[in-house]
C-alpha cells in the first residue's frame, strides 16, 4: 500500500505540528493537512481531499467515543491510524475492533510511528507492544460495551444518523424532515438498523447505542458531515 499523503485529525495545533513533522520524517509521508474537528475532516474527505491515511485522536470537540472513528473509516476507504492517550487494552481492543488499522499510544517515540506506518504499508494492522487482548471467559462472558461498538460499526452513515435522531426521541416523521427523506425510507433503515444491531425495538436499539463503555459511540453522527 503506498502511503504518501496523511490528514492528521486533533484539536491541538502544537501536537499537530510535531506529529506532522514525525510522519514526514519517519513515514516517508510528503503531504500532510490537518484538521481540529470531526466535521473539518469529513469536510476534506467528502470534498475530494486526496489522502492516503487518517491519524486519529478520539478526544475531539465535537464527537464522543468512536463515533470519528467509523465515520472516517467509511467516509474516506483509507486506513485510519488511533492515535489517543487513552492507551488501555479495551481501548485498544474497541479502536481495532471498529477498524482501525493501528494504535499508536500519543507520546510514543518516533520509531513507533515508523513502525505502525511501515505495518499499515504491508496491510497490517499495528498495535503497541505490551498489548494483551482482553481475554472473554465463560465466567465473565463477552464485553457488552465492545460487542455494541462493533455491531454499531456495521451501520452506514445514514443509518448511524438515524439511529442518533432515535436516541433523541425523534419519532420516523420528525427524522424525515429533518433529514430531507421519505418516511417509509426512514422506516426501511429503521428496520436493517435493528436487524444490524440484533434487537426487536427502538428501545432496545437506543440500549445498544448507549451501552459503550467509551461515551456514546454515536454522539453527534448527526451532525451533518
Amino acid at each position: 500500500m503506498d502511503i504518501t499523503s496523511a490528514l492528521i485529525v486533533d484539536d491541538h495545533p502544537l501536537f499537530c505540528d510535531a506529529l506532522a513533522m514525525t510522519l514526514q520524517a519517519v513515514g516517508g509521508i510528503r503531504s500532510v493537512t490537518t484538521a481540529g474537528s470531526l466535521t473539518a475532516a469529513m469536510a476534506e474527505v467528502e470534498g475530494g481531499a486526496s489522502v492516503d491515511l487518517i491519524v486519529l485522536d478520539l478526544n475531539l470537540p465535537d464527537v464522543d467515543g468512536l463515533d470519528g472513528l467509523i465515520r472516517l473509516r467509511k467516509a474516506a476507504g483509507v486506513p485510519v491510524l488511533v492515535v489517543s492517550s487513552m492507551a488501555d487494552n479495551r481501548m485498544i481492543s474497541a479502536v481495532t475492533e471498529s477498524g482501525a488499522s493501528g494504535f499508536v499510544p500519543k507520546h510514543s517515540p518516533r520509531d513507533v510511528f515508523r513502525a505502525a506506518i511501515d505495518t499499515i504499508r504491508a496491510d497490517g494492522q499495528y498495535l503497541p507492544d505490551g498489548y494483551v487482548t482482553p481475554q472473554k471467559t465463560e465466567e465473565s462472558g463477552p464485553r457488552r460495551g465492545d460487542d455494541a461498538a462493533t455491531r454499531i460499526a456495521t451501520l452506514t452513515n445514514q443509518q448511524a444518523r438515524i439511529l442518533q435522531l432515535i436516541c433523541e426521541g425523534k419519532l420516523n416523521k420528525q427524522i424525515a424532515y429533518d433529514l430531507s427523506i421519505a418516511e417509509t425510507t426512514v422506516k426501511a433503515h429503521v428496520t436493517a438498523i435493528m436487524r444490524k444491531l440484533g434487537v426487536q425495538s427502538r428501545t432496545q436499539a437506543v440500549l445498544i447505542a448507549k451501552e459503550t463503555s467509551f461515551a456514546s459511540v454515536l454522539q453527534g453522527a448527526a451532525r451533518p458531515a
